[in-house]
């Protein structure tokens, strides 16, 4: 456990990835097992405890110190976990451990405990540990580490400690568990290469890049098939044995979470597409499909209101055979056949192609799903005829061309103190727009700013505080931020009844008056039902 919490504590410090990569590879290559694997599981966001919870910590830290002392201190420091791990008393009378235990000892004790004995337990460690390891602890416990170590990126390091391709390891990631002794033995040359059912393994993913101007002379008609860019998520459906399972991008099973998509399959099949929402034949806004991410298991009015959909556009797997190497035009050719023989299936449709004759033509239909308001189609994909299904993101095969963002200028109206790195600054802004005379919220943002920018921010929101709530302060109303978003959407979670998509600062309008920036009106014509854009019925979800 020491030596995992050292290793948190200095991944917290250190800037840029390649140096927390050689941070966790060195660990990994001087922590014997299973320690390095419960790591490796606690950075990628895999454990998690029945009865660890943060209401668990409120309770463990509201018996040792002054509920008013602990919120002025969560509110200062702007993180619980942080704010314990700083003000935990210490209690001579207490019962204390020579030493912590080794990781999975601990993670073995609260994996088995009961909730009173979670406590119990967190208590003695907290009593026995000091600063650092109490932080670790903490985190440990309750999950989101906020090291800069994404789930992602941990494979990326495994493939890199191993000397293996990341795709490799993505592909096996979801049969593995912790704490991963298999894989270590084989990236350590001890050991074969883990077995994982491959009737249901997941495919890394091929990406695109972003369309630049000198991209565009090479793309050609001939050469290039057209689709819609959803703006959905990115996941694959893969069927076999009689089961199925969907998989987020990063290979994560996300089965339970859409349990309609992954009813009894017939055949062996992997299906690369974009998850939606659709009502009636219709496509819902993103803001429908957020109802469903990140609900482990949705209830039953929820699955009725809001319909998880599959549009596919591409297959990589049809029984035995593995279509990767082949080209997208044969693959797109096994895609319609096997549709064809599930067109009962509503739950699955296919993505249409878009004829297009030229980059002027093809330009047009970017600007038609500006035009539109189809608030589920975010410009076109374009992918090479002749190209295979290779992991990664391979330059000159698949390109996407988004639609240009949209920006208003809004008013900063409220501003909350970050986490993590950002705990000592005033880094989450809400801003509004006029409407007869008062600001009404739209959106919250936290990026698209300097360092130095988010400083002078931080200043000025200091000097212009007019009221405060605990770690959010009410701004005296003078500061206007170009905001760019992607679309808009009705909500009630807002006084104003809209919410941005993927809101970001573009810029901070020091020169500009508050009375000059956008009035909510503007907002209303961006704002539109899910409607179908320019195909037939029976090949658009």
């Amino acid at each position: 456990m020491e030596a995992f919490a050292s290793l948190l504590d200095r991944l917290y410090f250190t800037q840029g990835n390649l140096a927390k990569a050689a941070l966790v590879k060195d660990y990994l290559a001087r922590t014997p097992d299973p320690d390095r694997g419960y790591a490796v599981a606690a950075l990628a966001g895999t454990l998690n405890f029945a009865f660890f919870k943060r209401s668990t910590i409120k309770e463990v830290v509201d018996e040792r110190v002054d509920p008013h002392l602990f919120a002025l201190s969560r509110d200062y420091v702007g993180e619980t976990s942080e704010t314990v791990a700083h003000i935990w008393p210490e209690n001579p009378a207490a019962p204390r451990l020579n030493r912590l235990p080794a990781l999975h000892e601990v993670i073995d004790r609260f994996s088995a405990a009961t909730r009173a004995e979670v406590k119990e337990y967190l208590v003695l460690l907290l009593d026995s540990a000091t600063s650092e390891q109490r932080w670790a602890l903490l985190k440990l416990g309750t999950g989101g580490l906020r090291v800069g170590i994404s789930a992602r990126f941990m494979k990326t390091i495994l493939a890199q400690f191993g000397g293996k391709d990341v795709s490799d390891i993505e592909a096996l990631w979801h049969g593995l568990s912790p704490p991963y002794e298999e894989l270590f033995a084989w990236l350590e040359g001890r050991g074969p290469e883990p077995r994982v059912n491959d009737a249901l393994a997941f495919h890394p993913l091929m990406l695109s890049h972003p369309v630049e101007e000198s991209d565009l002379p090479v793309i050609a008609a001939g050469d290039f098939a057209a689709e819609w860019k959803y703006d959905g998520i990115r996941v694959q459906l893969v069927t076999g044995n009689g089961s199925a399972r969907l998989y987020s991008r990063n290979g994560d099973d996300i089965s339970a979470a859409f349990p309609e998509l992954v009813v009894q399959h017939s055949g062996v099949a992997a299906l690369d597409g974009e998850l939606l929402v659709k009502r009636s034949g219709e496509i819902a806004p993103f803001n429908d499909l957020q109802q469903r991410l990140n609900r482990k298991q949705p209830s039953k009015k929820l699955l009725e209101s809001h319909p998880a959909h599959l549009v596919v556009y591409d297959m990589l797997q049809d029984g035995s055979d593995d279509l990767r190497a082949r080209s997208f035009i044969e693959r797109r050719a096994h895609l319609e056949a096997w549709q064809r023989a599930r067109r009962y299936d509503q739950r699955l449709s296919l993505s249409p192609l878009l004829d297009f004759t030229s980059i002027a033509s093809l330009a047009d239909l970017r600007a038609r799903a500006d035009r539109s308001g189809a608030n589920y189609i975010e410009g076109v994909m374009l992918k090479r005829k002749d190209s295979p299904y290779i992991a990664g993101r391979p330059k000159g095969y698949w390109f996407k061309w988004k639609r240009d963002p949209l920006s208003v200028d809004a008013v900063l109206m409220y501003a909350q103190r970050g986490s993590g790195k950002r705990s000592s600054f005033y880094s989450d802004y809400t801003f509004g727009l006029w409407s007869d005379g008062q600001l009404l919220p739209i959106g919250k943002a936290y990026s698209g700013f300097t360092d130095q920018e988010l400083r002078r921010l931080d200043s000025w929101i200091r000097n212009n505080t007019i009221n405060q709530f605990g770690p959010v302060r009410e701004v005296a109303r003078r500061l206007v931020f170009e905001v760019a978003f992607d679309s808009v959407h009705r909500s009630s979670r807002h006084k104003s009844g809209y919410a941005l998509r993927f809101p970001r600062i573009s810029r901070i309008r020091w020169d500009k008056p508050a009375e000059e920036a956008d009035q909510l009106s503007v907002l209303q014509p961006l704002v539109q039902d899910a409607i179908v854009v320019g195909v037939s019925s029976d090949s658009q979800p």
